[in-house]
């Protein structure tokens, strides 16, 4: 970064980190692997801690640093964030703030790649396979969703399926990975729910920018615009809806044997379809104010499959 003091470094990096959406997703996904394993299964205090501290760790050096420097930058260089509402969406704001460069910005997020990647060939070398692929997996989540040639946030459908979900799908595995012989039933299914709930929020994250998106070079043609310009502005709404109705349909999935996490599922589901379904799509704080409303429940969620399994 561009010569300023120390105390700005650490500021950028801390807005970077959008440590909302952090703690919705990421965090969140862990807690709801590892809480049961600390509740249910006689995993040793030491190991489980060793566990989290490295996912927390990962998830914000990968999903939070890396994915939103990338992102920034990209979002900067074809101008979607200079057209933003700017109110939980269009970047971090630190171009537009004056507090870095993009040239800086782009040379701390390749430092932030290479010693990531030489993370994954040293943990090979050592023999933390695990712990290699999940590394792996997580960078390919932040690397493919913003830079060329995949730049999947600028596709339709790709930036949330080949990207997002599988980076959120291995952090909710991970845990029960590491810790255990085999990966149970139940782990599957919460990596799976919060996942999909992840990709719902993120839809509903994308509307207020959907008329910046197009102004873009290129258009990002999130799955939002792709519903905008094929169908009209009422349907901005229908990838969040759609996404939601999956994770609903995760419960019958967890039927009888989690009946309270099956409950529990339908009305965080149900809460939240009500929120997307009832916003006004051209009130940009409203729209961010249910996105946050949102947030929290994707918590609530996490933690809730997390204690009924």
């Amino acid at each position: 970064m561009r010569s300023t003091s120390f105390i700005t470094h650490v500021k950028v990096g801390w807005i970077m980190l959008r440590m909302i959406a952090v703690v919705a997703s990421s965090f969140t996904t862990i807690i709801s692997t590892v809480l049961p394993l600390y509740l249910y299964y006689s995993v040793s205090a030491e190991k489980l801690y060793s566990i989290l501290g490295l996912l927390v760790l990962a998830a914000f050096l990968i999903h939070g640093l890396l994915t939103h420097l990338l992102n920034d930058w990209a979002d900067h260089r074809s101008g979607t964030d200079l057209h933003s509402p700017g109110i939980l969406s269009g970047g971090s704001g630190v171009f537009q703030s004056g507090l870095v460069e993009e040239e800086s910005l782009w040379r701390f997020a390749k430092q932030l790649m290479f010693f990531l990647s030489l993370g994954v060939v040293a943990l090979l070398l050592i023999g933390y396979e695990k712990l290699a692929v999940l590394l792996l997996i997580g960078l390919w989540g932040a690397v493919s969703y913003s830079l060329p040639p995949f730049q999947f946030s600028y596709r339709p459908f790709t930036g949330e399926w080949l990207s997002t979900f599988p980076s959120v799908f291995a952090l909710g595995l991970a845990g029960a990975w590491l810790a255990l012989d085999s990966i149970p039933e139940w782990v599957i299914q919460n990596a799976l729910i919060n996942g999909l709930f992840c990709i719902s929020w993120i839809m509903v994250h994308h509307i207020p920018d959907r008329y910046a998106d197009q102004l873009a070079t290129p258009i990002k043609v999130t799955s939002v615009v792709w519903f905008f310009r094929k169908f009209g502005a009422k349907y901005c709404r229908l990838p969040a809806i759609i996404y939601f109705c999956l994770t609903g349909l995760c419960s019958i999935w967890l039927g009888i044997d989690r009946f309270w996490a099956m409950i529990g599922l339908c009305f965080f589901v149900g809460i939240s379809l009500i929120l997307v379904i009832t916003m006004n799509i051209e009130d940009h704080e409203q729209v961010s104010s249910h996105e946050k409303v949102i947030l929290l429940i994707a918590m609530i969620n996490g933690i809730w499959l997390g204690v009924f399994i």
